[in-house]
């Protein structure tokens, strides 16, 4: 291969993420021989973890699928030059609009399950655009404004499950949303005298059913692809790309930047909000109290960064730390880890794979040296 060559492949991002995707597992094994763990048989209780049955894979789907949208939400916001830090909050309005939508509409099956959808997308778009009119009007910075909300809908959102008119019986969680509502893959058929009896006859696929396996990947993969399409193939993509890289030129030239300021982070905190809504309608099939915030929507600003804020970046980005999340929450029971040590190693690698630019610079600093080095030895 020739140095020009060379040259190219240690420039490209393929090779910068796989460069610090090994660097963050040998950072990663290095915790875990310090914490007296083997790392080689850590390492293979995760790819076991992941990969050992069908089962195994549709959870890792699962886990990857809100993390996917949440990215999305956090990366389409970072294209338009804002910095939406509030996906949780969206995540949580999200999943509590779905929750009520499903659980007290009555409307057939699938079109009942696409307005629960809607209301969740609707709740926390608004809730995201909150954000982005303080932001063009007031002039509030939206990483503070975005904080605020977040907990704002944590708090909202123990308000309203709590209600008498809304909670279960004897919990602390909206009722179950209803059967028409629901996501997952034959969630009836499969639990029927029929369903059992293919099932039995069937392993692979009795494997795969006793998982919540639902549709919600199928949207993750069509929202990323409409926002690619959004931001790359229209104008509105065109003046939201412009306010990111210069909102004062934009101005000059006729974009209303204040509106496209409010239009993206609506549009972001209805992603997140699609994977709360998602959330409940495959998977949970409620809205609960919350002692703390969840997660997946801050799990999204480190999406985005791996899938270098780009729509289609955070599938593969979302895939793998969905990854790290399920198989690595296997760590605890296999080598009975402490949870701190399992989080440090998935920390580990998931650091170094969103740190690509720190690599490159890295790399310009040291080819001068080895130039001088080459020089020396010539001379």
């Amino acid at each position: 291969m020739s140095d020009e060559k060379r040259k190219l492949l240690a420039a490209s991002p393929l090779f910068f993420t796989f460069f610090s995707v090994l660097t963050g597992l040998l950072v990663g094994a290095l915790v875990l021989l310090i914490s007296g763990y083997s790392p080689l048989k850590a390492y293979h209780v995760i790819i076991d973890g992941i990969f050992s049955r069908p089962s195994y894979i549709v959870y890792t789907v699962i886990y990857s699928t809100p993390l996917i949208m949440t990215g999305l939400s956090v990366a389409f916001a970072f294209r338009t030059g804002l910095f939406n830090i509030g996906a949780e909050g969206q995540f949580i309005m999200g999943a509590l609009g779905a929750a009520l939508a499903g659980a007290f509409l009555h409307l057939p099956p699938v079109l009942h399950a696409i307005v629960a959808a809607l209301a969740g997308i609707a709740a926390a778009a608004v809730w995201g655009g909150i954000a982005g009119f303080l932001k063009a009007r007031f002039g509030v910075n939206e990483v503070i404004a975005t904080i605020m909300l977040n907990w704002t809908a944590l708090y909202l959102n123990n308000f309203i499950v709590t209600l008498p008119s809304i909670k279960r019986t004897a919990t602390n969680a909206t009722a179950f949303i209803l059967d028409s509502a629901r996501i997952e893959i034959l969630p009836l058929w499969k639990v029927s005298e029929a369903g059992r009896t293919w099932r039995a006859m069937h392993p692979f696929w009795h494997d795969i059913f006793r998982t919540p396996f639902n549709a919600g990947i199928l949207v993750a993969l069509f929202l990323a692809f409409f926002c690619w399409w959004i931001l790359n193939r229209t104008t509105l993509g065109y003046e939201l790309r412009a306010v990111g890289h210069n909102a004062d030129c934009s101005e000059h030239t006729g974009i209303n930047v204040k509106a496209r300021m409010i239009s993206s982070m609506a549009i972001a905190g209805g992603l997140a909000g699609a994977a709360g809504a998602l959330h409940v309608l495959g998977w949970t099939r409620q809205a609960a109290e919350l002692a703390a915030m969840e997660g997946l929507g801050f799990d999204g600003i480190a999406v985005a960064l791996i899938g270098g804020s780009s729509p289609i970046g955070c599938i593969p980005a979302g895939l793998l730390f969905g990854a790290l999340k399920y198989g690595g929450s296997k760590l605890q029971f296999a080598l009975r880890a402490p949870i701190e040590v399992v989080n440090i190693v998935i920390g580990s690698i998931i650091f170094f794979v969103a740190m690509p630019k720190l690599l490159r610079i890295i790399r310009r600093r040291l080819e001068p040296k080895k130039r001088q080095g080459g020089d020396s030895h010539a001379a």
